[in-house]
């Protein structure tokens, strides 16, 4: 079965309208299959650079490159640099001089482990910071730094070499020193949630650039995801899977959250395909409307520089990343 045969409609064509350049952007990549260097690529990208959401965000941008406040990156949330950078990434966004202002403000708050905290250094002491926890926060500043070129970078790849380092190789994942409240209501050891922020990123590294102790991570990262059928990673008092019930509300964008849908997006770029996922799969099938769209269901409108979209209505963001998973699951 193709993925065209799995859903209702194929709304394909309301992904392409140019109102929205940057979903336009995506699915020409995404669902069209268009190479980069394609002149509808490359046209949609420039045009979404100067759409409502880019421009609000990049108008809220100081001079000197951060956003809000120099001094604290993360603060005050979905406005803070790193989240605005999260979010021009995933709109899009192309290397630009003001990005690039931007990224080297980023680099400042890296400590000499390739780690990153949220409070910008003051002594070399700060700089030699041993904490280990924040895995959501490196995974998403990893994810938007090779979006905007600068994997090859050496304190990029300080950051990765950071990742596998920190990565807990018996129970997986990584550490989080909020992660779990209750250690008895949940069945991984290390943050579950957060750690899908460093697959992703991981997962958006080309094949060739990822070296062998960066695919092992992966393997041991999608093997318990897989185990834990994505979202059924909670445990009820008599040791039965609970569902985390909010992962099946899809959201865009998700900053440190996740859901059934991003997750499945990080998995099929991997090229997984494994009956384990079908319970997922299945779930984003019966989310789609009769008209082929999907709602938005979870959002962070009113927090950010700029609403994007509507909750409880058709939603092209979560439609695009539901066709993505569906097209490279089933395939044509």
């Amino acid at each position: 079965m193709s993925w065209r045969e799995a859903v209702r409609t194929d709304p394909t064509d309301w992904l392409l309208e140019p109102s929205d350049p940057s979903v336009r952007f995506w699915a020409l990549k995404d669902i069209e299959g268009r190479e980069a260097s394609d002149p509808e690529v490359e046209e949609s990208q420039d045009e979404l650079m100067g759409s409502g959401p880019v421009k609000a965000i990049l108008s809220a941008q100081h001079a000197d490159g951060y956003w809000v406040r120099p001094d604290d990156m993360y603060l005050p949330k979905y406005r803070a640099s790193t989240h605005s950078l999260l979010i021009l990434a995933e709109l899009g966004a192309k290397r630009t001089p003001r990005i690039e202002c931007a990224i080297e403000h980023m680099y400042k708050f890296q400590r000499d482990s390739g780690h990153f905290l949220t409070n910008l250094p003051k002594t070399d002491r700060g700089r030699a910071s041993t904490v280990t926890d924040g895995c959501c926060l490196d995974g998403n500043i990893l994810y938007y730094l090779n979006h905007f070129g600068y994997l090859d970078d050496p304190r990029t790849r300080r950051l990765l070499d950071f990742l596998v380092a920190d990565h807990s190789k018996v129970a997986g994942g990584w550490r989080c020193r909020a992660y779990p409240i209750d250690p008895n209501a949940v069945f991984p050891v290390n943050c579950y949630m957060g750690a899908m922020k460093p697959l992703r990123a991981l997962a958006a590294i080309p094949e060739e650039k990822r070296p062998l102790e960066v695919r092992a991570v992966i393997e041991g990262e999608v093997e318990k995801i897989l185990d834990n059928r994505i979202y059924l990673y909670r445990r009820n008092p008599d040791g039965s899977r609970k569902e985390k019930a909010g992962w099946k509300r899809f959201g865009f964008p998700l900053f440190y959250q996740s859901d059934v849908l991003e997750v499945l997006d990080t998995l099929t770029r991997l090229g997984v395909r494994n009956e384990r996922m079908q319970g997922s799969i299945d779930l984003v099938l019966a989310a789609q409307q009769k008209d082929g769209r999907w709602f938005l269901k979870n959002t962070f409108n009113g927090k950010m520089w700029v609403d994007i979209e509507e909750k409880h209505r058709p939603s092209k963001w979560i439609t695009l990343r539901a066709l993505r998973v569906l097209k490279r699951y089933y395939g044509d």
